[in-house]
Order: C-alpha cells, then sequence, then structure tokens
C-alpha cells in the first residue's frame, strides 16, 4: 500500500482538486484506492456527494472505532471516500492526547493495507499535528504549487520545517493554477525550482473547467476528459507513477 498527502501550507492551490482528480485517475489505473478528507472544511467529501456520520474523529483517533465504520463508498468502483466533518477542527487537540501523537495517523492506517493499494490524504493548510502525522504517514508529499512568489515562499517553509526536523518525508511539486497569459506565471514556470524537491515537468492549467467541479460535484475526467485540464491530470498521475515505485500508469 503506497500513501500521499496532497499538502500546502497556503489554501487555495488546488489540493482538493487534485486529490479528488487522481483518486479517479488511480482507479483507472487499477489500483483500489481511499481518499481521506483531513480538512474540516470537507470539500473533497462534498464532491463526492457523501455526507459523514458527524463527530466520529475522536472515536477513530483513539481507536475506539475502525476507520472501516467511517469509510464510504463513492460512485466510482475502486474508489472509497474517507469523509470529514467539522469536527476534524479539533483533530489536533484529540491527537495530543494520544502517545506518540506524531505516528497516530500511520498507526490507524495499518489494517488498511489489505483492503487499498492507495491512500490519498486531501490535507488542511496548515503547519499542525495533523500535518505532522501525515509527514509520517505519507511515502510522499505532492504539493501544488502556483507560480506565485508567495507560493513558492510557503514551499521553501516547508521543506525548511522537514530540514529541521530531520523528517525524511519525501517531496513532490508541481505548478498548480497556472494562467499562461500571466508573465509571472510563465516566467516562474521557466525558472529554477527549489533543488531540496522533486519538480514534475506536468502543469495543471487555471481554467474554468477544474473550477466547475463545484456545480459538477465529480472529477474532472468524468465530465470533461478531453479537456486540457483533463488531460493535465492524466499526465501528472502518470508522472507521479514513474517516480514512485508501486503506483500503475494509464494504460
Amino acid at each position: 500500500m503506497k500513501t500521499i498527502g496532497i499538502y500546502n501550507i497556503k489554501g487555495g492551490v488546488g489540493k482538493t482538486a487534485t486529490a479528488v482528480n487522481l483518486g479517479h485517475v488511480a482507479v483507472r489505473a487499477g489500483l483500489r484506492t481511499l481518499i481521506w478528507d483531513l480538512d474540516p472544511q470537507g470539500a473533497a467529501t462534498f464532491y463526492f456527494r457523501i455526507k459523514p456520520k458527524i463527530k466520529k474523529s475522536r472515536r477513530m483517533l483513539f481507536g475506539k472505532s475502525d476507520l472501516d465504520d467511517a469509510i464510504k463508498a463513492t460512485d466510482y468502483e475502486g474508489l472509497d471516500l474517507l469523509p470529514a466533518d467539522f469536527s476534524f477542527r479539533n483533530m489536533d487537540l484529540l491527537l495530543n492526547k494520544v502517545k506518540k501523537s506524531t505516528l497516530q495517523l500511520k498507526r490507524l492506517l495499518k489494517p488498511l493495507a489489505k483492503d487499498y493499494d492507495l491512500i490519498i490524504f486531501d490535507c488542511p493548510p496548515s503547519i499542525s499535528l495533523v500535518s505532522e502525522n501525515v509527514f509520517r504517514a505519507a511515502d510522499a508529499l505532492l504539493v501544488p504549487t502556483i507560480p506565485t512568489i508567495l507560493s513558492q515562499r510557503t514551499l521553501s517553509q516547508l521543506l525548511d520545517f522537514i530540514e529541521d526536523n530531520k523528517l525524511d518525508t519525501r517531496v513532490l511539486s508541481f505548478y498548480s493554477m497556472a494562467d499562461i497569459r500571466k508573465s509571472m506565471h510563465r516566467n516562474i514556470c521557466a525558472s529554477a525550482t527549489d533543488p531540496r524537491c522533486t519538480w514534475l515537468k506536468s502543469i495543471i492549467p487555471y481554467t474554468v473547467v477544474i473550477e466547475n467541479m463545484g456545480m459538477e460535484r465529480r472529477p474532472v475526467n468524468e465530465y470533461a476528459p478531453a479537456s486540457m485540464a483533463g488531460k493535465a491530470y492524466r499526465a501528472l498521475w502518470n508522472e507521479l507513477a514513474s517516480k514512485i515505485k508501486g503506483l500503475n500508469k494509464l494504460p
């Protein structure tokens, strides 16, 4: 089983769109996939039209309730969701009460190895105890980065944190919400990148097709597979699969 955290300190960079679309593509590549929505806003949960059982986080995090009890099937065979609800805003406080709190998510995932080939974390935008758990549980962090100075700065802050805390977390980044009409976006996409992480060549465009996920409540490759965005997510998946052993490329 492989685990990937879709993460950025900064909000509004396309984390949830990436998690949902890559989860959908992963199933098409033949992988049994679970998306764990860790964000109390529950955007991934909304996209999949799923209503969570409210306030399950306390029992789950303390190991008093199996994760299986909260996992929901989506409309796509082989793709399941562990939904979020607003009680997830207290997850840091709950984790802080657990022994070896930074390893709790990793412990909770172990029983799922027989059921899934891939688990994707849709992470909230913060540096917190939840994110530290993800850093230790994930085989890799995938960091959507808007081609702007501030977004690059938050990536540097993440890499500094990982370096300062001597974590062996593997970080891969790619440009997201890129608008080639803007000279800054074009210039940054063409410039040198931070050598402390692996930069993927795939670029997710800024396009209304992705914004329409809020109305469609479906992955892009379900309603617009021939679009530039649909092709970009498939290319991103194939590039990711070439970097992480155990992931299958699309046929």
